[in-house]
């Protein structure tokens, strides 16, 4: 029978059923709505504009009921959260792209330079050894 089951599931995938999403999360349905209303975690819609609620939906539902019921926040407070999470997801995945970049950089000719820039705007170019951009990229 496992052998049927995919190797790897797609979280973003939009597949439970709000009474299913609502069991797996230890919360009520109506708190979903709730949820779904004040935008603090939006789930895809059917043909038929029923809700349908990712695995990382149910995962955010979750860490939502963490802040509320454990830290205390309140849901303006757990908006922010959840925004500056995003946020910083984001910031996370540019910083990932740029050290790829980063990395191809190194081996080429065109990556071993570096500049510097005066007060007065006065651009320098100079050459750095792969080494010591490693230190500067490693910081």
């Amino acid at each position: 029978m496992s052998e049927k089951l995919p190797d790897r599931f797609d979280l973003d995938a939009p597949i439970f059923v709000i009474s299913v999403a609502a069991q797996l999360a230890d919360m009520h349905p109506q708190t979903l709505r709730g949820y779904d209303r004040l935008g603090l975690v939006v789930p895809g819609r059917a043909r038929g504009r029923g809700r349908r609620y990712s695995l990382r939906d149910v995962a955010k539902l979750r860490h939502v009921q963490h802040l509320s019921q454990t830290e205390g926040i309140n849901l303006e407070g757990i908006r922010r959260i959840l925004a500056l999470e995003a946020e910083l997801e984001g910031v996370r995945d540019q910083l990932f792209r740029l050290t790829e970049i980063l990395g191809r950089l190194q081996g080429t000719e065109q990556g071993a330079r570096v500049f510097t820039a005066a007060q007065s705007g006065q651009v320098h170019l100079g050459r750095v050894r792969t080494r010591e951009i490693r230190a500067i990229t490693v910081r």
